[in-house]
């Protein structure tokens, strides 16, 4: 087994996370030389070329093991250092997704908010794989149902979606139904080109999701907001609906059973107290808010 330099991997990762020599030097406290020859010793270890020296620097395929390794050797030993020294409030980066960090998971982790400092990445399903793979992030909830490599996976509950607008929207888009031909017509709010969930209701409807316009709204709020002010209908999870429907600002245009996501909990195979007591809340915060979430609601 190679006896890695905590200080080499530390040089490694501060790069790769910083982008240049020079922000890892002074990350570290050393010089830019200092940094280089590190990864130079690292480098000459394992025989391997680590890190890409453009701008910004990446790490290469080689490398990316050993940033996340020493990503996971800092958080076991800041873990270990809260037992042996002054206290230190631990840190876990976790990736979501953009419609439950907007709706159950911030409570969830609320409780958390004094004991760990928790860093909320937003990012799509195949984003969030890649930070964990690279070590990133420590966990992540997403769509994703297969274990990224060192990583286990749990499904958390599925998040239901379901479309909606607003009143005057309804009344003038469909005033004689929700029927193919004035789907086609209407306009409809999207996430991002990637957005797939009104596509999705379009064809069970029988329509081509390419017909109507499409207004592209990049964030879950904005996204709602822009449904609430007619610029389209769109699907919201019923976490997001809820007290806009009960205030009569948004409609239900089907009660059918909408399009159901599986979220999942994936987080390192590699535990500390800080991730254990983060994914324990997320559990929580997904057993009182999913759909099929197993378990009843914890205290």
């Amino acid at each position: 087994m190679p006896d890695w330099d905590l200080g080499q991997l530390r040089a490694l990762a501060a790069a790769a996370d910083l982008g240049t020599l020079d922000a890892a030097a002074r990350a570290l406290h050393v010089t830019p030389s200092a940094v280089s020859q590190r990864i130079k010793a690292l480098e000459q270890q394992v025989g391997a070329v680590l890190l890409r020296r453009e701008r910004p620097v990446r790490p290469t395929a080689a490398g990316e093991p050993l940033v996340r390794l020493a990503r996971q050797l800092d958080a076991l030993t800041e873990d270990a250092t809260r037992h042996l020294a002054a206290p230190r409030v631990p840190r876990v980066p976790l990736a979501v997704n953009g419609d439950s960090l907007t709706t159950w998971l911030l409570p969830a982790l609320a409780p958390l908010a004094d004991r760990v400092v928790v860093e909320l990445v937003r990012e799509d399903q195949d984003r969030s794989a890649t930070l964990l793979r690279d070590g990133s992030v420590m966990a992540a909830v997403t769509a994703e149902r297969t274990a990224v490599q060192g990583c286990s996976v749990e499904p958390l509950g599925v998040m239901r979606y379901r479309p909606f607008a607003a009143p005057a929207f309804r009344d003038r888009w469909f005033a004689d139904g929700v029927g193919p031909a004035a789907l086609a017509a209407a306009p409809v709010v999207v996430f991002d080109a990637a957005d797939r969930l009104q596509d999705r209701w379009l064809e069970r409807a029988g329509v081509d999701p390419l017909a109507p316009p499409r207004h592209l709204v990049p964030a879950s709020a904005d996204f709602a907001t822009a449904i609430r002010l007619g610029f389209g209908w769109g699907m919201l999870p019923d976490q997001q609906s809820a007290d806009d429907v009960a205030a009569g600002r948004l409609v239900l245009l089907d009660d059918g059973p909408g399009v159901e996501v599986p979220l999942f909990w994936q987080q390192w195979s590699l535990r500390t107290q800080a991730l254990d007591a983060v994914a324990d809340h997320v559990r929580r915060g997904a057993r009182a808010a999913l759909r099929g979430a197993r378990g009843p609601a914890a205290s």
